[in-house]
């Protein structure tokens, strides 16, 4: 049984790790965090929690935490992660951390990026990059996983099997991505009160959202190529999931067919991607692990489709395959819908 703990348990994201491990057989989650005063029960905080989970939220140190647990799961903001996991790692614990703190390489695109300076740079361009359907063989033995972000997991596993076989330009690539409300955390923000995004939709962070690095990195290293994008996201009113539209062009004539089993090809043996011949919707994989990945013409214009759960395939579902396969599970378990 593997002793876990969930540091920063008041968001989405955690809420939803949580549910998945509860139902895991060789998982026992024996702390989780926050700073909330009083140490809440964490079923006054999740309130769907309630007499399913008997702890409470506490401040726990870093040294606390690996004290309690075998692996940990930082569900915190960007910059907060680098305060306690380089002191969770020294204290024997491995982490899988769901913040962008230990995705990107390079310390100088992070400070450009997020507009701050890395605090444990040297950890950066050594941390395993938790996609699975990418790195599965880098993950066992990791002491630290760098989970992957929601729209970053959409747009890469839709556009890395083309690349990688050189079947589209690595430059002008167009990502057109739509996300629910809860995709934006569970701190109150203006643009995700009701009155704001309902019956709305709205582009944001045009040019500068700090994906794009992260979308063009893990693309370049894959591909072996230099990527560039134009990513755009967008907030639409539904609570949950991820559809990107994105639009490369082809290196070379190609028909639908041909490009659907090269995808097909890529992900053989991967369980969480479906290559589908309809056109996906959120609600196909809404709840669920699963990513739908197609493809379309408009006259000679390649367009790719794609969408996932954001809370689940964008964080906290892929967070669990990135544990089973640290600690040696099945991929699969505790992620296949009943």
């Amino acid at each position: 049984m593997v002793r876990v703990a969930i540091v920063g348990a008041s968001g989405y994201t955690a809420l939803e790790l949580i549910k998945i491990l509860l139902r895991h057989p060789q998982v026992k989650i024996t702390a989780v965090t926050s700073r909330q005063d009083g140490s809440p029960p964490i079923a006054t905080v999740h309130p769907s929690l309630t007499g399913r989970l008997d702890l409470r939220c506490e401040d726990l140190s870093p040294e606390q935490i690996a004290e309690r647990a075998d692996v940990a799961f930082a569900c915190l903001p960007h910059g907060a992660s680098t305060a306690v996991i380089p002191k969770i790692l020294a204290a024997g614990c491995k982490v899988i951390d769901l913040s962008a703190d230990y995705r990107l390489s390079d310390p100088a695109v992070y400070e450009q990026w997020y507009g701050e300076v890395h605090t444990d740079p040297t950890r950066l361009g050594s941390t395993v990059y938790g996609l699975p359907e990418l790195f599965a063989s880098k993950i066992p033995g990791s002491e630290l996983i760098a989970n992957p972000g929601c729209y970053t997991s959409t747009s890469i596993l839709a556009l890395a099997p083309l690349l990688c076989a050189k079947l589209i330009e690595p430059t002008g690539i167009i990502i057109d991505a739509k996300s629910g409300v809860m995709g934006g955390g569970r701190v109150p923000k203006l643009n995700t009160l009701f009155s704001e995004c309902n019956e709305a939709l709205s582009a944001y962070s045009v040019g500068k959202h700090r994906h794009t690095p992260e979308i063009e990195q893990v693309l370049s290293e894959a591909s072996r190529q230099q990527v560039q994008v134009v990513f755009t996201p967008h907030l639409i009113p539904m609570d949950r999931g991820i559809l990107a539209t994105i639009y490369p062009r082809l290196t070379r004539p190609a028909t639908q067919a041909e490009l659907l089993q090269t995808m097909r090809d890529f992900y053989q043996g991967k369980p969480f991607i479906r290559v589908v011949d309809h056109l996906p919707s959120t609600k196909d994989s809404a709840f669920t692990n699963y990513c739908d990945i197609t493809v379309r013409f408009c006259r000679e214009q390649l367009i790719v489709i794609a969408c996932l759960d954001n809370l689940i395939k964008g964080a906290s579902g892929v967070a669990v395959q990135n544990f089973n396969l640290l600690c040696g599970f099945e991929e699969t378990t505790a992620l296949l819908p009943a």
